[in-house]
């Protein structure tokens, strides 16, 4: 890592007298006078903060302060395969109306090192309808904006707004690299928000999170007049990995997603921290919740699965997580079942409220969607610490056999639907088809997944 360059001066005395003085002895008293000033001047440097992913990409851009006493630094990285971000520490100030942060000198620097770096403040880069933050290092102390409030607690600048809305993208995109990029620093943190009135209802649906990460109001940056004046300030959200973290890349704590979720069933005072024992509890049954949907991507079969359920030993039931349902309230309903049986879709994004050792079962709708359905669910539900199973439908299986018929490229095709784009993949495989279980088939996934809990 990059520091302030130290200036070392060694005092020469002279003397009138000689004496024999070994070689020995003026090396090692120059040694630790080397020592001595390098450590003086060391512990003079501030800490920066630079995640693990910015070290392991090449890409990182560090400017330190020119002299021993400078303590503004700013690290942006820019390269990962999500994310975008700066780190800045020292005397740091936030401009609201402007969009911009400003990293202050405490001494004046070459014209040369003004830099500017324009980081979207949303974890996923390309979601081009986010505005962008600018981080400028300033050459000069009078060129910053005067501060209006002054903290002593660190900030985090992030959008709401991009993919989220769709509840999957509220917790991959925001909740989980928030969490992340908050839980080191204990609640002194303040969050500094952009693009909140595409979402209204946002920051009050998740509220609850938000104030268990901060015990700050959050500052709505668009309409924000104030400059406000941090020591550190982290500009955008780091994304490890679709909707789960990745310890190795966190330095702020190697935190997991088992943490991301012990995390949750805290701040909404869930029971129910592990799932039942079977080995421990023998006679008793495992209470799985088939999920209900609306619309796309039914079950056609809905209470033929809950009987075939009910055969393998669990004790099923039909759950309809209604869209306004307040998300307190789902997450004590899912935490009181110990699996959960659903179509792919947003909807599963609720497996973060079962207890440890829970079983999901996803089951994926027909067109090659198995690579889409394990990145989003397989991964992350292993993470969490649950169990994690997969059901994927034949093409007897979906409505779209009957709907266009079996010469269909939907149907008979799948990878040319693939290959001509998103829009057809999600007209077809996500929107368009309904699901009629062939039990007999998927009784076997269910008798694995009451096995499996059977084994803890």
């Amino acid at each position: 890592m990059c520091g302030s360059e130290h200036k070392l001066e060694r005092s020469r005395t002279s003397s009138t007298h000689r004496c024999l003085i070994s070689v020995g002895f003026i090396s090692g008293a120059l040694i630790a006078l080397l020592y001595l000033n390098v450590s003086r001047n060391f512990a003079k440097v501030p800490y920066v903060v630079i995640t693990q992913a910015q070290r392991t990409t090449g890409k990182e851009q560090l400017i330190p302060g020119g002299e021993k006493e400078e303590t503004s630094k700013v690290a942006c990285h820019s390269e990962g395969r999500f994310s975008e971000s700066c780190e800045a520490d020292g005397d740091v100030r936030v401009n609201g109306t402007a969009l911009s942060v400003f990293v202050v000198p405490t001494s004046s620097r070459p014209a040369s090192e003004r830099l500017q770096w324009e980081i979207r403040p949303y974890s996923r880069r390309t979601v081009s309808f986010i505005k962008k933050v600018a981080v400028r290092q300033l050459a000069d102390h009078a060129a910053a904006p005067p501060c209006t409030v002054t903290y002593d607690v660190p900030a985090v600048v992030f959008a709401i707004g991009g993919l989220t809305g769709n509840y999957w993208h509220d917790y991959a995109d925001v909740l989980v690299p928030l969490f992340v990029a908050a839980r080191r620093f204990a609640g002194e943190v303040v969050f500094l928000v952009t693009n909140p009135g595409d979402r209204p209802r946002w920051l009050a649906k998740y509220g609850t999170l938000l104030k268990r990460l901060s015990k700050y109001d959050v500052v709505d940056l668009g309409g924000d007049v104030e400059v406000r004046c941090f020591p550190h300030v982290t500009v955008g959200l780091h994304m490890h990995k679709e909707f789960t973290i990745l310890p190795e890349l966190d330095t702020g704590g190697r935190l997991s997603m088992a943490d991301f979720t012990r995390f949750q069933r805290e701040a909404y005072g869930l029971p129910r921290d592990a799932a039942v024992s079977l080995a421990q509890e023998p006679y008793k049954k495992p209470r799985l919740m088939l999920l209900h949907r609306g619309k796309n991507r039914r079950f056609v079969n809905e209470q033929e699965i809950v009987r075939a359920a009910d055969a393998a030993g669990f004790e099923a039931v039909v759950v309809d997580l209604k869209g306004g349902m307040p998300v307190a309230e789902q997450a004590r309903v899912v935490n009181s079942f110990d699996a959960l049986l659903g179509v792919h879709g947003a909807g599963l994004t609720n497996a973060a409220f079962l207890p440890a050792g829970a079983m999901l079962i996803q089951v994926v709708p027909y067109g090659k969607m198995e690579f889409i359905a394990r990145a989003e669910f397989s991964g992350p539900a292993t993470d969490m610490g649950l169990k994690y199973l997969d059901y994927s439908v034949t093409a007897e299986e979906s409505t779209l056999l009957e709907m266009l018929g079996p010469e269909h490229p939907a149907v008979r095709d799948p990878d040319s639907v693939h290959s001509s784009g998103w829009l057809n993949v999600y007209e077809f495989y996500l929107k368009k088809q309904d699901l009629r279980i062939n039990i007999t088939r998927f009784a076997p996934t269910l008798a694995q997944a009451f096995n499996l809990l059977r084994q803890q």
